[in-house]
């Protein structure tokens, strides 16, 4: 009788999804999930409960949950909006995490077989990123594929990758004017294929089917302030991917995009989209053009430093735009402290074995 392979990283992967809703949608991807641990994060209304289906293993937050554990510190994380899911990803004490929405099914490839979703993450955030010299055949390390004739020898080990960025089929992740103008436009191009993005490439990151390396970038995915009490919403994730690129950028790390994909089922109502939208639509073009020219010290060699210096210069160049951006600088500040408070330093060990 053969024995079961153990799955991909069973003890170091978090599964972090915030939710309003019961979480049927588990049952579909039960084969694939079932065996990690999962941490929830509760939106909206507290004392609404929530039905998890039986079998997984799962720990489970509210609201009520974060104002104990952060207390004031618990302003910057976001409520009534998908951003509270990076509370998981400061409680989680895990190497990765990968994260999904509740309206996210298995996707099926062209030959009609389920894609398992999260090994292909795995395999991406587990080999090398190539950010430096572009492969004109993707990914050199997926099986089939190599490093093309003119690739330097010296750029070929690659750099750790910090990120796996996936797609979706069906429905697209498009802002609300092009939901208004293409409501039934659906994604059904599947292209086999995982690139590293570029240094210096900025990229729109959405947050429905991501993996990302927690020790090498973890304090940089802060999905920023939104939701309620915010006058924006629906740019959580990709003030975080902007935020990462850079960094990522600044510190040598890696960004993936591409496989694995999802099956994207339920179209959010585009004039809501568009009432939370409307301020990130005119930002973006500032905000595009501050992460394009942001530049880090040589001094700020953690993410944390980076990140600290990223805050200061939202406030000192996207405040002048609007107060909002202050009220997200000193966020991001927060979101810092808060994080190395559940998440203090380890201490290195000294060859006699005394802590240093």
């Amino acid at each position: 009788m053969a024995v079961p392979m153990t799955p991909l990283l069973k003890d170091e992967l978090d599964i972090v999804i915030p939710t309003i809703r019961n979480l049927e949608f588990l049952e579909m991807w039960r084969p694939y999930l079932q065996p990690y641990h999962l941490i929830i994060v509760q939106d909206g209304d507290p004392t609404r409960s929530i039905k998890i289906p039986e079998g997984f293993d799962y720990e489970l937050y509210n609201r009520n949950d974060i104002n104990r554990i952060l207390g004031p510190k618990a302003s910057c994380i976001s409520f009534k909006d998908s951003a509270c899911r990076c509370f998981g990803y400061m409680v989680s004490k895990k190497k990765y995490i990968f994260t999904i929405d509740d309206d996210c099914f298995v996707a099926k490839d062209p030959s009609g077989k389920e894609i398992n979703a999260l090994e292909q993450h795995i395999k991406n955030i587990l080999s090398p990123s190539t950010p430096f010299f572009f492969n004109t055949l993707y990914d050199p390390f997926r099986d089939g594929a190599d490093f093309v004739r003119g690739y330097p020898f010296s750029l070929r080990p690659g750099v750790p990758t910090a990120v796996s960025h996936g797609l979706w089929l069906n429905i697209p992740d498009y802002d609300a004017p092009t939901q208004l103008v293409k409501p039934l436009e659906r994604n059904t191009r599947y292209v086999d294929a995982v690139l590293t993005i570029p240094k210096g490439t900025l990229f729109p990151m959405c947050g429905m089917n991501l993996t990302f390396n927690r020790e090498l970038i973890g304090p940089a995915m802060y999905f920023g302030l939104m939701g309620d009490g915010q006058p924006i919403g629906r740019y959580d994730d990709m003030w975080a991917g902007w935020c990462v690129k850079v960094i990522c950028d600044h510190l040598g790390l890696g960004v993936k995009t591409g496989l694995p994909y999802i099956w994207h089922s339920k179209a959010s109502n585009p004039f809501v989209n568009l009432k939370k939208e409307y301020k990130g639509i005119f930002w973006q073009e500032d905000i595009i053009p501050f992460f394009q020219a942001a530049t880090l010290s040589n001094e700020a060699t953690t993410v944390q430093q980076c990140y600290i210096e990223l805050s200061k210069q939202v406030k000192e160049k996207l405040g002048k735009i609007d107060p909002y951006f202050d009220t997200l600088s000193d966020a991001m500040v927060t979101w810092i402290e808060a994080w190395d408070e559940l998440n203090p330093p380890k201490k290195a060990e000294l060859p006699n074995g005394a802590a240093k």
